[in-house]
């Protein structure tokens, strides 16, 4: 595995270490949600594309009740503008379990020749840092891009560190030094004449890798170009043709090599995004089948508690029918319906003759189809019973469009229409 400082050379490289490092199982993954982990890698992607000068790496944090996790944890400087001058201030953000339903831990990182002022309106004594942006984070709206802006407007308006007080010959010889650290920072200094509470901000150092001059930077490597255009000039003349042949045959192998290693890790890249949409998907489905089961058992369980008191009330009416000498209760099935009126007995005399001429023509299509019935015989009985099925068809028609009228017509008044019977037909 890639380390930071290398990871972070080019986004593509940044991208392929933070997949490796949230992709991680076994005792050292990271203990974040599965359905969030994209999501987590695009917010770092965002905030060290837009301040370089932070880096992603796992670290050990510990809580308050003691216990340790092993997180994410974004360190560097975030930058800021004071009277004119920009400036950096060290930050460390550490991205706990909760992240991003949950703000990250942010805190500020003096050195050991600066301390954080006091009191300050958004830093505590340890370094704590709290916005209104982190107060009122919203997960997903809220992003690390974000946060970082509200940083650097925040330690613009009041920057939270300050140099130690030293004696004037520590500060020369401090000055004459130039320390990267003392100076890449926002400092205070407290004098008779002025409140400790004034800012004076020292300029930021030249970087240690950019001491050289232009002209001591080229004198330097003179000598090695001359040394170097010597030895090319002599092997031109003593390398033999398969040497130069073979040393051609092994920079292309080099090359296509290269070139496959390339295409090959953007194709696992991109298989790594899509399993790990798939498992997102895969847990909103375990969810909704988890969800699923527990409807299932709570509906279980009611069908069996109101089962239980079918059961009893059975139990219960056995035991009445008993006592009373009644064992069993026969039922005449033609008077379990009683009509409502007499044109609804009329309408279920016409229906039950209508369907019993209707399992009549059945049973003679049954019989003809047997040869148990000649085709004549047949022909004159379904006539006659289709003559006969049409007229109580059209008498349960009648009926059913008088209904509808009787009723249209009790709507508007307050007394009851008495129905009159449809007459059959002759």
């Amino acid at each position: 595995m890639a380390s930071p400082s290398s990871a972070a050379s080019s986004p593509h490289s940044t991208m392929q270490f933070l997949s490796s490092l949230l992709s991680q199982r076994g005792p050292n993954a990271l203990p974040y949600s599965e359905d969030v982990k994209l999501l987590i890698r695009q917010h770092l992607l965002n905030l060290m594309q837009e301040l370089p000068s932070l880096r992603a790496k796992p670290a050990s944090f510990v809580h308050n009740d003691g216990t340790s996790a092993n997180l994410l944890q974004v360190d560097g400087t975030v930058p800021m503008t004071f009277h004119g001058a920009s400036y950096n201030i060290p930050v460390i953000i550490w991205l706990l379990e909760s992240y991003p339903k949950a703000p990250p831990r942010v805190f500020v990182s003096p050195t050991k020749d600066m301390i954080i002022k006091r009191p300050h309106k958004h830093v505590d004594a340890s370094g704590m840092v709290s916005l209104p942006y982190l107060q009122s984070w919203f997960y997903p709206r809220s992003n690390l891009a974000d946060l970082a802006r509200a940083l650097s407007s925040m330690f613009s308006q009041d920057p939270p560190l300050f140099s130690k007080p030293s004696s004037p010959s520590s500060n020369h010889r401090t000055n004459s030094a130039a320390s990267p650290a003392s100076g890449a920072f926002a400092s205070y200094t407290s004098s008779p004449l002025s409140s400790p509470a004034r800012p004076h901000m020292q300029p930021v150092p030249p970087s240690p890798h950019r001491t050289d001059s232009p002209g001591s930077m080229s004198s330097s490597r003179l000598p090695s170009s001359r040394h170097s255009h010597t030895e090319n000039g002599r092997s031109g003349h003593t390398d033999s043709p398969s040497e130069v042949f073979r040393r051609n045959a092994i920079n292309s192998l080099v090359e296509r090599l290269k070139q496959d290693t390339s295409e090959l890790r953007k194709a696992r890249e991109k298989d790594l995004d899509e399993l790990f949409t798939v498992q997102s998907h895969l847990k909103q489905r375990k969810d909704q089948l988890n969800q699923g089961i527990q409807n299932l058992q709570q509906e279980k369980g009611s069908l069996e508690q109101q089962l239980q008191i079918l059961r009893t009330n059975t139990d219960l009416l056995g035991n009445w029918l008993k006592e009373q000498g009644k064992p069993s209760l026969e039922v005449d099935v033609d008077d379990a319906f009683l009509p409502y009126d007499a044109l609804s007995k009329q309408m279920l005399e016409s229906t039950s003759v209508d369907l019993a001429l209707e399992d009549v023509l059945y049973s003679l299509d049954k019989a003809v189809q047997e040869g148990s019935v000649p085709v004549d015989v047949y022909l004159k009985q379904v006539r006659s019973i289709a003559r006969e099925q049409f007229f109580h068809r059209a008498i349960s028609a009648k009926i059913q469009a008088c209904q509808i009228q009787i009723h249209l017509v009790c709507s508007h008044i307050d007394y009851a229409v008495e129905p009159q019977l449809i007459p059959k037909h002759p």
